[in-house]
């Protein structure tokens, strides 16, 4: 086991990675930028070392700083947390090649599963239900891409094979749309993330964003642990996640588990990762894996008892997992509100001084936050500054915890989105479930402040 890691992180998620750590009697090293310098995290570290001015670019993103302060302080390994430059296959290679342990699968994996065409084109392989759409990138001429579109049936989505977040994508429902709109996301592709490969896919009208969690080791083992409903999106952005997602059979969940195990265990994967699926009319497609720790990854905790982050570190120090398939049970339900700094209808970013702040408690509620009365919510980065976790016997009686812990909750000195989460919690189609992706859009239209 490691003696000492670095956190090359912020906010929530180096604060979960350094409690991961002290649990394994581990020493944790937290870097940050000089907008972070106030962070609990910072403040309970027995080592802490400054990377950078505010900007990202500067800091988080920096990757000689962190191997510095990863060479200076005798780290053994680097956890990238998520975001930044957790799925940076240069980045991972740049810490091994510097003699250090990238905790996160092989910069070979995060090759292929970073590339969305080449991703596609393994989960292919292993047999992973994929949505149908052009075999690769798409060619330049004009014949040839309707000709594609057209075997696959519009509306067609026009994707960037180096994409993310929501970005590098369009929708195209006609013939006529269809040349312009492939160049345009070319270009944007190329200015955004340096590649200019596109594919397209079938458009699925009214789908579920439902994803499998997996973790690996380097014995060719593999589990995954059960699935999330993360369909709650504003701007292809997670607000809401739960586990597991109401009303799918779960022998289709275990037919689609075991493939992503399959998958896994064909590329050689290691570390933790999730494979992102749409669902629709009982058919699950593959859109993308994240090969890194997710936002949502506490919903998978609750209703399994296995600690994701801890067994990331286990993994990537050479041992085994350390349970099998059959030793993963599901118990009862999970449901997770992120907490952003924001206006909770117009969604303008609120930075600033937390003058008070009261997290919820009680039976099954989880908080994972760095922030604290006083805390100064920096305007350089995303605007999450934590989650509140519930955990219940039922559906029901985690949404009943999660409307108790919100009434609770108190952020006062900036604005945040938990008003917004008071609403969802009572509205009547997500209390049923199985809300589609395309619902908290159309909520927000109909409750326009």
């Amino acid at each position: 086991m490691f003696k000492k890691i670095l956190v090359a992180n912020r906010g929530e998620i180096a604060l979960r990675i350094q409690r991961a750590c002290r649990e394994l009697g581990i020493k944790a090293v937290m870097v940050y930028s000089e907008a972070d310098r106030e962070a609990k995290y910072v403040k309970l570290a027995e080592e802490a070392v400054c990377i950078g001015p505010a900007p990202s670019s500067l800091s988080y993103l920096n990757m000689p700083a962190i191997i510095s302060a990863a060479e200076v302080t005798d780290a053994e390994a680097i956890h990238p947390g998520y975001g930044f430059l957790s799925e940076n296959a240069d980045f991972a290679e740049r810490v091994e090649k510097s003699g250090f342990q990238f905790i996160g699968p092989t910069p070979e994996s995060i090759r292929i599963m970073g590339d969305k065409v080449s991703a596609k084109q393994a989960m292919i392989k292993a047999g992973v239900p994929c949505v149908p759409g052009s075999e690769g990138e798409l060619p330049d001429d004009p014949v040839q891409i309707r000709r594609i579109a057209k075997s696959v049936g519009y509306p067609v989505i026009i994707k960037a094979a180096g994409g993310g977040g929501g970005r590098g994508m369009r929708v195209v429902h006609t013939e006529a749309a269809l040349v312009n709109a492939v160049q345009m996301t070319k270009a944007e592709a190329g200015a955004a993330f340096g590649n200019p490969a596109v594919y397209m896919e079938k458009f699925l009208q009214n789908p579920r964003h439902i994803e499998i969690q997996i973790l690996a080791d380097k014995h060719k083992n593999a589990v995954y642990l059960g699935e999330r409903d993360c369909s709650m999106q504003r701007r292809h952005q997670k607000i809401i996640e739960e586990a597991p997602a109401p009303g799918i059979p779960r022998k289709l969940i275990e037919r689609v588990g075991e493939r992503c195990v399959a998958a896994c265990k064909k590329i050689g994967y290691r570390g933790a990762g999730t494979f992102e699926f749409l669902y629709e009319d009982g058919e699950f497609y593959f859109i993308e894996m994240n090969t890194r720790v997710q936002v949502e990854h506490p919903v998978t905790e609750m209703i399994t008892g296995v600690d994701i982050v801890k067994t990331q570190i286990m993994v990537a120090a050479g041992e085994k997992l350390p349970f099998t398939q059959r030793q993963i049970e599901i118990r009862g339900h999970a449901i997770e509100c992120r907490m952003n700094a924001e206006d909770p209808y117009k969604f303008v970013p609120s930075p600033g001084r937390i003058t008070m702040w009261h997290p919820p408690g009680g039976p099954g509620v989880r908080v994972d936050s760095h922030v604290y009365t006083n805390y100064f919510v920096p305007p350089n980065y995303d605007s999450m500054i934590g989650k509140i976790i519930v955990h219940g016997d039922t559906r029901e009686q985690a949404m009943a915890r999660m409307r108790t812990a919100l009434g609770e909750t108190v952020v006062e000195g900036i604005n945040t989105n938990i008003p917004l989460h008071r609403e969802l919690m009572v509205d009547a189609k997500f209390m049923t479930g199985g809300t589609n992706i395309h619902y908290l859009e159309e909520w927000l239209r109909q409750h326009e402040r």
